[in-house]
């Protein structure tokens, strides 16, 4: 069952939030958009920790969190939620903390307490203060004090904000082995669209307060009409999956729609389902197929589409079989190369990150 918002609510400085829209309700869901568009006063209108105006709506899973003006208490909606700065409680210890949530938990935990442990890495820190624990070890303890409480919904408010690029990328994988065990329903908020690659589903674009697009991860990642795409770290999302391993030169091979892709190699077994991200500046376009080239990933592409522009760049959006790419390209560079909707060309890719994923290691 989705989770149906109908909100509106003032905010600071003439900021006004108003968003009305359907969120799946399995699955992870990011909140994305620059600082100031919306995304944690959503996240705590939805958690009832932020009252919105009295025309508003929030209903979950049969239950109206907020309605007519009335709004269930927040410790009655079963909500999970992880801030920025973990907030632990500093007099308890880490196991201090995640009893506390137990035995308030209103619902089942979605995973045993000795797996939820082992999973997030908790097992030597069960008897040590919050003040003696890294950010990483902080953020650790605080998503699994907030599965402790038995949420049917789990909110994170830019979880990795806070942390070194070492811990984010320890978070980031614990995060997607939970999303892949547990049938929780996630919000996750953040304006790191390289992170937001690795782990959603859906996505929400905001700014200003407004909803400007939603659908899925793969399918807005590739659209010319949102603003994702105009940002300079735009890129293209595909799944392909892991098809062999060259081990004469280190790399993997990625089957995405009939085509091979080669990236440096990553020991994953044969048959993984993988996402790639192809950043738009990182691809460019040849008439014919390039012979004598460094570069390994060229693929045949259809022009569908062409962004009008004035400026000195565009973008394209190419069709690679039932997916596509991103190209960024000078608009001279287009003219001189008479491109059109229709043509059929080759994508050179100088670049293609296999986004990591929990599991399914040799």
């Amino acid at each position: 069952m989705s989770l149906e918002l109908d909100v509106r609510c003032a905010g600071q400085h003439g900021f006004y939030l108003d968003v009305a829209c359907r969120i799946p309700g399995q699955g992870v869901t990011a909140l994305y958009g620059a600082s100031g568009s919306g995304k944690s006063t959503l996240l705590d209108c939805i958690a009832g920790l932020r009252e919105p105006d009295q025309n508003s709506r929030i209903h979950f899973r049969g239950e109206d969190w907020f309605s007519g003006g009335k709004g269930l208490p927040a410790w009655q909606r079963r909500i999970g939620y992880v801030f920025q700065d973990a907030r632990l409680f500093s007099h308890l210890t880490v196991a201090g903390n995640l009893d506390f949530a137990r035995r308030r938990a209103k619902g089942s935990q979605p995973l045993g307490q000795s797996r939820l442990v082992e999973i997030l890495g908790l097992g030597d820190l069960l008897q040590q203060k919050p003040e003696t624990l890294s950010a990483g070890q902080k953020q650790r303890v605080a998503i699994g004090r907030a599965l402790c409480s038995g949420p049917q919904l789990l909110l994170l408010d830019e979880p990795l904000a806070n942390l070194d690029h070492r811990a984010s990328a320890e978070c980031l994988s614990l995060l997607q082995e939970l999303a892949q065990q547990l049938d929780l329903p996630m919000l996750y908020v953040s304006h790191d669209i390289e992170e937001v690659s690795q782990l959603a589903d859906h996505l929400l674009l905001l700014e200003n307060g407004k909803l400007q697009n939603q659908g899925s991860l793969l399918a807005l990642s590739s659209r010319l009409d949102t603003n994702l795409a105009h940002e300079e770290q735009a890129a293209a999302i595909l799944l392909g999956t892991i098809s062999a391993q060259d081990d004469a030169f280190a790399l993997t091979e990625v089957s995405v729609e009939g085509q091979t892709l080669q990236v440096n190699r990553l020991p994953l077994v044969i048959g993984a389902k993988r996402r790639l991200r192809i950043p738009a500046r990182d691809v460019s376009i040849c008439l014919e197929q390039p012979r004598q080239t460094s570069i390994l990933n060229i693929l045949p592409v259809t022009i569908v589409e062409i962004e009008a522009c004035h400026g000195a760049r565009l973008l394209l959006r190419l069709a690679l079989g039932e997916q596509f790419l991103l190209a960024r390209i000078t608009r001279k560079s287009a003219e001189r190369l008479s491109l059109a909707v229709g043509d059929n060309v080759f994508a050179q890719i100088k670049s293609v990150a296999l986004l990591s994923e929990a599991g399914d290691t040799q």
